[in-house]
This record gives C-alpha cells, sequence and structure tokens, in this order.
C-alpha cells in the first residue's frame, strides 16, 4: 500500500458569516512557534489566575452564524468554557497571520470579535515580526500599537541611538504587571 495515499490531510473550517471557509490545513512551522511561544507566555503567568489561556484547536462559538478556531484565546470567564469549546467572546484573541486567511483575520473575524466585545486583539505576522495590538475603545477595535521585532542583520545596520529608541517589551492592556519581551515571541523562527 502507498504510504502517500494512506495520509489524508485534515482540512479544519470556520463559519464567518454563514458561510464554511477552509482554514490552512496545515500552518507553516514560524506560525505554529509563535502561536505556541504566546500560549505560553500566558499559560505561565496566568498560573494560579482566574483567566486561562486556550491554545490553538478550540472552537469559538460567538454568534449563529460565526465559529472560529482562534490561535490563542485568553478567557477569564470559566462558564463560558464547556466541553465543546468557548461559548461566547474571550477576553483577548490572537490570531497568527497566514497568507490564506489574512484577509478573514483583518476583516470579518476582526469586526464580529469587535461586536461580540473582545477586549483585545492581536493580529501577529511572522514574515515582518511584527504584532497589531487592538483594544476596544467605545465598542470599537482600535488600533493601540504595532510592535516590531528586529532581526540580528536589521540591528547590525542600525546605529546605538537606533537600538535604543526600539521598543522590546509590551503590556497586554488585561494586565498592569505582565511585560511581555517581544524576543520571547519570536524567538526561534527559521529565516
Amino acid at each position: 500500500m502507498n504510504s502517500n495515499l494512506a495520509y489524508q490531510e485534515e482540512f479544519r473550517e470556520e463559519l464567518i458569516g454563514g458561510k464554511v471557509t477552509a482554514m490552512s490545513p496545515r500552518p507553516m512551522y514560524n506560525h505554529n512557534h509563535i502561536a505556541f511561544n504566546i500560549a505560553v507566555l500566558f499559560s505561565n503567568y496566568l498560573r494560579g489566575k482566574a483567566c486561562t489561556v486556550i491554545p490553538d484547536g478550540t472552537d469559538l462559538y460567538l454568534t449563529e452564524e460565526d465559529r472560529f478556531v482562534p490561535d490563542v484565546m485568553v478567557v477569564c470567564d470559566r462558564d463560558k468554557i464547556r466541553r465543546d469549546g468557548v461559548h461566547g467572546a474571550p477576553d483577548l484573541v490572537v490570531e497568527v497571520l497566514s497568507p490564506s486567511t489574512m484577509r478573514n483575520d483583518r476583516m470579518g473575524k476582526k469586526e464580529v470579535y469587535q461586536a461580540c466585545g473582545v477586549r483585545e486583539y492581536w493580529l501577529v505576522d511572522p514574515e515582518n515580526r511584527t504584532i497589531e495590538q487592538y483594544l476596544l475603545q467605545d465598542g470599537k477595535l482600535e488600533l493601540n500599537m504595532v510592535y516590531a521585532s528586529c532581526r540580528d542583520d536589521e540591528l547590525e545596520r542600525m546605529s546605538e541611538q537606533e537600538k535604543a529608541e526600539l521598543e522590546t517589551h509590551f503590556q497586554c492592556s488585561l494586565y498592569s504587571d505582565f511585560d511581555i519581551a517581544l524576543e520571547d515571541i519570536f524567538s526561534g523562527l527559521l529565516p
């Protein structure tokens, strides 16, 4: 028997605006590594606290027409967590961008997250090593800041003053004492 025939890719899907939308069947290494790094950071920070981190693979039920599978979620109301997934808006959602799903993450899903009351939304770009941090303000997810992590070759070309001005850490708006180093999110990526 040909082992290639025995292997079947599992296609995951989301429901966006009532339409079944295929997700990338197998995200690339950097995508998975970033999502893992973020989940570990939150898991370590949230140990012993009321909120919990939920990594990729868990369904998020928001409306009758919207069921997503975010890369990372933080949920503080544990009554929203059930065996089949999370029912209701998480406090924070992280989507790691893939070329095939980027448009959905930036537009349709962001609008649903906003309408459902997600308090903080991150769009993480593995290629550019950036994090767009959106915060819910007056019912809208507004861009708060874009954080960028420089590659070693980029750092070598910078002056000492430019290096000193780089923002290398940021905070999740949900926790005033949770300092996040960009390097901890983007470490271990393949070129």
